[in-house]
């Protein structure tokens, strides 16, 4: 029996947009958070950590409003630039963004807070600014963090489910993922695709963090050595 691998090469796609995109947003602010002193910094920590306990399916509800037609940003793109975000991949690229923001922003904000702050005065001390600090100092120092950021995020992106069912639907080689076909061939009582692929994503979840684990268990044994 032949098998259509297609939504596992949009999963990886889009999991590979999704993260390229939250590393470079995410960076910046999780270098702010850790940084900051604010009184504030409790209630930007929530507001970032919201979707690891909003349930998906009310994130993807307010992301396919907020899209759609009925609101004033969906409505204003479709009429005015001709963009429709609603059950097409790009929507999917936004959902995905805001469903695994947390992912990439923690990892990153813990590495740097990890830091210790002497590194970080001596750099401002040698007369660099804090985005020189940010590139030359602190992210080489972060290593794992970093690596940890970007793979959880991959990985969690590839699994996603209730968000990117909403805001995408199940269209062919356009949003649907791997997870959306698995939950198909359940619906259809084709367990035998349904275990082929649920195999597969439980195969690349496991290399993924045992990959992570392998990396941080020699980093720490090199900085145990040094």
């Amino acid at each position: 029996m032949g098998y259509n691998f297609e939504p596992f090469i949009l999963s990886f796609k889009l999991a590979s947009i999704v993260s390229i995109i939250l590393f470079i947003v995410a960076l910046p602010l999780a270098w702010k958070l850790s940084q900051s002193k604010s009184k504030l910094k409790p209630i930007y920590e929530a507001l970032t950590a919201l979707p690891i306990v909003l349930p998906p399916t009310v994130l993807g509800f307010y992301v396919l409003y907020a899209l759609s037609q009925n609101s004033f940003i969906g409505n204003f793109l479709n009429e005015w630039l001709g963009i429709k975000l609603v059950f097409n991949f790009y929507g999917l690229v936004i959902a995905s963004c805001l469903y695994s923001f947390p992912f990439m922003l923690q990892p990153l904000q813990s590495g740097f807070e990890s830091l210790p702050k002497s590194l970080i005065e001596a750099s401002y001390l040698c007369g660099k600014s804090s985005f020189q600090t940010l590139l030359k100092v602190a992210l080489p120092n972060i290593k794992s963090s970093l690596l940890t950021a970007i793979v959880i995020t991959f990985a969690h992106t590839i699994g996603e489910f209730g968000v990117v069912l909403m805001v995408g639907g199940s269209i062919p080689k356009e949003t649907k993922v791997a997870s959306i076909a698995i939950y198909e061939f359940v619906e259809t009582l084709d367990y035998h695709s349904a275990h082929v692929y649920s195999a597969i994503m439980v195969a690349i979840s496991f290399v993924v963090l045992l990959l992570v684990y392998i990396f941080n268990y020699k980093q720490k044994n090199l900085g145990l050595m040094r």
